[in-house]
């Protein structure tokens, strides 16, 4: 039974990988835009966050976390909350990340892959752990 419960989390942690894949590429396709706009750094990290945020729900919920997402309702809305609290946190920690590299006038490009190391990690485990997790 371990063994089982051990290869369906890997199989889950592959799936939230790929959604993530998927999420980041609308993330760093609109910081990309935004930078080509002159867009300070930090704001754009932030926009292309935040719709990659709407992405990365749309696909945690439907392949990622099936058995696990709330029915409609007051704890679906609880679950949609803590999605964003845990988005908001990788979001901080990536407009930190992206913003102190531009202060110190270092490129914000190799910051930003930093910050998606830091930010997949600390969401990752938010979602596996609080988010999605099982009932009781």
């Amino acid at each position: 039974m371990t063994a089982l419960l051990l290869k369906m989390r890997d199989i889950r942690l592959l799936r939230y990988l790929l959604a993530s894949v998927g999420a980041l590429a609308v993330d760093v396709g609109c910081f990309l835009l935004l930078l080509s706009a002159s867009i300070a750094a930090a704001p754009a990290a932030a926009i292309g966050y935040s719709l990659g945020i709407l992405a990365h729900w749309v696909l945690s919920s439907r392949t990622v976390f099936t058995d696990t997402v709330a029915e409609k309702g007051h704890q679906r809305t609880k679950q949609k909350v803590l999605f964003v609290i845990s988005a908001l946190a990788g979001l901080a920690l990536t407009t930190t990340i992206v913003g102190a590299a531009d202060l110190y006038a270092i490129d914000p490009r190799p910051a930003k892959l930093v910050a998606i190391a830091a930010s997949f990690t600390l969401t990752w485990l938010l979602r596996s752990r609080v988010v999605f997790r099982a009932a009781s």
